[in-house]
């Protein structure tokens, strides 16, 4: 449900409208589907998407945003102090107050989740129930704020978009690390961020799956992909797998990772912001799901060729659950079905 505080009446289409989504790479793609329905509800509208100086370059390019900015809280406060409100609508995803006082300055209308400050909510066009944890997907709860204006989703699927600049960039990496003509081409997630640990599958649980897809197929090639906070585990893989893997975790851009998997054959990770990255280039994918946040609520919708495999006590367990728990058999089934239906 959600409550109101201007006049109740059909709301005039607007021409510049706000979205802000201040949040981690995965939270920031699973706004797209929300971004499109807005785009698709008032095509000739302009979007203006800020993100966190860090995510903002996830949505760069996509078709129906016209203009991406970075905010933070901090800076908010000091944000939209000139007379007028250029945007005629804002939608805010978070519960930070100062960025929804900020939105309330520059739009005449701010829609946003209803916030701890009922004085605050008062102030809000529309102030919508968040759903209970893990009860709905989180497109779905994104989606609830065009809903609140009776905007209906236009797909649920995660957007991004990989420039022809970016692709040819991908292509020379991929030569130049002799790995252009190998196959499989198999993309490698091996670790989640250090607070969400527990979604890890074990680093020898990876290794006898990349030995068993050699196996199968010699010619497979690996891209081990991640951050500076995982680099012993990859560079432990890396130098397992020798030649038939290239260390991509640590050395590339958001934007270089991204446009390397849009090329390769499969992707295979543990749930974190790369996986939810891959969702949205609708690449085959197999993804691993911790039973304290499963696949339901999280893995990517609409997708043409995803193999989600989620702990055998989703739903029925804590963080405390060992992710050991999905065997090597389960994603070793996966991964071939996904290689030989291609």
């Amino acid at each position: 449900m959600s409550s109101s505080a201007a006049t109740e009446g059909e709301l005039p289409e607007p021409r510049e409208i706000l979205y802000i989504n201040v949040s981690r790479i995965g939270d920031t793609l699973l706004v797209t589907p929300a971004l499109r329905a807005v785009a698709a509800r008032w095509p000739a509208a302009r979007i203006t998407l800020l993100a966190h100086p860090k995510r903002e370059e996830v949505v760069r390019k996509l078709p129906f945003v016209h203009h991406t900015g970075s905010i933070e809280k901090g800076r908010a406060r000091l944000m939209g102090r000139l007379p007028g409100r250029p945007y005629e609508l804002a939608f805010v995803c978070n519960f930070d107050a100062p960025l929804i006082e900020y939105a309330l300055r520059v739009a005449q209308r701010v829609v946003a989740f209803r916030q701890a400050d009922e004085a605050l909510n008062r102030r809000l066009y529309r102030a919508v129930e968040h759903p209970a944890l893990q009860t709905t997907h989180a497109v779905d709860i994104q989606l609830m704020l065009p809903a609140a204006v009776g905007i209906a989703p236009a797909g649920k699927a995660l957007a991004y978009a990989v420039s022809d600049a970016e692709s040819h960039w991908a292509q020379d990496f991929l030569a130049r690390h002799e790995a252009a003509a190998r196959h499989p081409l198999i993309g490698l997630q091996v670790a989640s961020f250090p607070t969400k640990a527990y979604r890890d599958w074990p680093p020898a649980h990876f290794s006898e799956l990349c030995q068993r897809i050699l196996k199968r197929w010699p010619t497979a090639h690996f891209l081990i992909f991640g951050g500076e906070l995982e680099k012993e585990r990859t560079e432990a893989l890396a130098r397992e797998l020798g030649a038939a893997a290239t260390l991509c975790a640590g050395r590339l851009s958001l934007r270089e990772t991204a446009a390397l998997m849009n090329r390769v054959d499969l992707y295979v990770g543990v749930d974190t912001g790369p996986t939810h990255l891959m969702g949205a280039l609708h690449r085959p994918m197999v993804a691993l799901y911790h039973g304290y946040s499963p696949s339901r609520v999280l893995a990517p919708l609409d997708h043409p060729c995803l193999w989600a495999i989620d702990h055998p006590q989703a739903d029925r367990c804590t963080s405390e659950a060992d992710m050991a728990e999905i065997s090597v058999d389960r994603v070793w089934d996966a991964v071939q079905n996904a290689l030989t239906v291609q």
